[in-house]
């Protein structure tokens, strides 16, 4: 009787550890797939992002290509008189 009875507290336990693991290793499947979506999402957000910095710029260089005045300022101003170029340090003129 005392032998089925530790046979049984045996099985119990192995029951009890299979049982505990199960449990343990879909709590890591889920956190997993949790973490898996989260990055997918941060990645479909940075590939967006990127997407748009890229037409900007491309909206950008295609609006001073038409108009390459855009970036330099006027030699004169409208109702004064022209004025000598002026050095900058980086040797551009303004």
């Amino acid at each position: 009787m005392t032998g089925v009875l530790v046979v049984g507290l045996v099985i119990a336990a192995l029951v009890l550890y299979g049982v505990d693991r199960a449990l343990k290793a879909r709590a890591r499947v889920r956190r997993l797939r949790t973490m898996s979506d989260r990055l997918a999402a941060a990645t479909e957000r940075a590939d967006r992002q990127q997407e748009q910095r890229q037409a900007a710029a491309q909206a950008s260089a295609a609006l001073t290509s038409v108009m390459p005045a855009i970036e330099h300022p006027p030699l004169t101003l409208p109702g004064s008189e022209a004025t000598a170029p002026v050095r900058r340090p980086g040797g551009d003129r303004a």
